[in-house]
């Protein structure tokens, strides 16, 4: 059973990522450019001031991307190459659906990740703990995506629709939001609105442990609270929807 799903995981990947990342290594690049491009705007018009900052939001935001562009590819898969029709007829779950295609998500950004990872050694200063924090964030607000992503693609019809979504989430998740400084640039009462995405809970924590921000352990406390409330609702939604067999 357990070669069976890792079979099918390794099919995910396969197919999801190291394809394209074969066939078509430019696409490699634009998954580098966007979180770079925010970062050297921000740290050019800082001064560098927020080079740090900028840098762990480069993180945030890649794996924002990854997770949210898996509605592209799964839209992709399900309309184009009709490949969900011919996992709906098989055992595979959706579950074990959803995991593949998180890890090929993981895998098709892994260049990328290794250079902000190298970035944010150079730059950025913080103690084991908070890196195993700053992981732990990364990883929860990577579900959070995924979810979204695959909760998305069972409404998409189209790849062009898919691109629609992205163009949206995009600025609502990773732009607007306090990602590539504090939240404590955002003046009152905009501040507010910042914290209606999920994106500014996983910042404040990730910024709380290169000293930028001090939310205290309250404030500290409501930021995991809220984002694995957030992200478990939302597993739970995606998976849920996905029920794509009859009964």
């Amino acid at each position: 059973m357990k070669r069976k799903i890792g079979s099918q995981v390794l099919a995910s990947v396969l197919v999801n990522s190291v394809y394209a990342m074969i066939n078509y290594p430019v696409v490699l690049i634009n998954t580098l450019l966007a979180p770079l491009a925010i970062l050297a705007v921000v740290t050019f018009a800082s001064k560098g001031a927020l080079l740090p900052v900028a840098a762990v939001g480069a993180l945030i935001m890649n794996m924002v991307s990854s997770g949210t562009s898996l509605q592209q590819d799964l839209s992709h898969l399900k309309n184009d190459m009709r490949l969900q029709d011919m996992i709906v007829s098989s055992p595979t779950t959706s579950l074990v659906y959803i995991v593949g295609m998180a890890i090929s998500e993981i895998v098709y950004s892994i260049p990328t990740l290794a250079f902000l990872v190298v970035l944010n050694l150079i730059f950025v200063k913080i103690t084991l703990l908070g890196g195993l924090i700053i992981f732990l964030d990364m990883a929860t607000i990577f579900t959070f995506s995924i979810s979204l992503g695959f909760f998305l693609s069972t409404f998409t019809s189209d790849i062009i629709q898919s691109w629609g979504f992205s163009g949206i989430l995009s600025p609502l998740l990773t732009t607007i939001p306090p990602v590539y400084y504090p939240i404590t640039y955002i003046p009152y009462p905009y501040r507010y609105l910042a914290y209606l995405s999920p994106t500014t809970y996983a910042s404040e924590i990730a910024q709380s442990q290169t000293g930028f921000f001090n939310p205290g352990v309250v404030g500290f406390s409501i930021a995991w609270i809220v984002l694995l409330a957030i992200t478990g609702a939302l597993t739970y939604l995606a998976l849920k929807r996905s029920r794509w067999r009859e009964n």
